[in-house]
């Protein structure tokens, strides 16, 4: 019913900079809150930011001021722009969504992109 699709991962240097996107499709009403989560090898997934409809955002402490969530509510599209990549930001990243179909409201999940920074 809903699809979510990242893309902009790969590889780069540390100091380097990324920009993530993910488009939602689907028989979608609405959506609320998106965010963006990652995984690293080994270890948990766990929550980097997340932005309301209205463009309010949260930051994982060890992001905070390098890396910028943003929305594009008439393209159902959440951005991840990452700045000065450390090698510990390696991981798969995924999108998150709140969706809202009509009858129903799901948590929606895109299948991530690979992040990778060398050091």
């Amino acid at each position: 019913q809903v699809q979510l699709v990242e893309s902009g991962g790969g590889l780069v240097q540390a100091g380097g900079s990324l920009r993530l996107s993910c488009v939602a499709s689907g028989n979608i009403v609405s959506i609320n809150a998106m965010a963006w989560y990652r995984q690293a090898p080994g270890k948990q997934r766990e929550w980097v930011a997340d932005i309301t409809t209205g463009g309010s955002t949260k930051y994982r402490y060890s992001v905070k001021g390098r890396f910028t969530i943003s929305r594009d509510n008439t393209k159902n599209t959440v951005y991840l722009q990452m700045n000065s990549l450390k090698p510990e930001d390696t991981a798969v990243y995924y999108c998150n969504a709140n969706v809202d179909l009509g009858p129903a409201r799901i948590q929606s999940w895109g299948q991530g992109t690979q992040v990778t920074v060398s050091s």
